[in-house]
């Protein structure tokens, strides 16, 4: 035997968690049940921080040209 164990849970799949070593902050975020289960059907329920994070960003750059513009 190679004295080696194995583990009685699967590897992580996907992207590694976001951790306290990256440049992120949890911002916990209230959603109506409707909103969450149509963010799920498109995008799956482990894709929904992501959805949201890059929805902001767009609305960001959006209302940011926005504000350049009406100077």
């Amino acid at each position: 035997m190679t004295g080696l164990t194995i583990s009685d849970t699967p590897a992580r799949m996907g992207r590694p968690p976001l951790n306290e070593k990256s440049n992120t902050k949890l911002t916990p975020v209230r959603l109506t049940e409707e909103m969450r289960a149509q963010i799920a059907a498109l995008v799956g329920p482990n894709r929904m921080a992501e959805f949201i994070r890059e929805a902001i960003e767009r609305e960001i750059k959006r209302r940011s040209r926005q504000s350049k513009e009406s100077e």
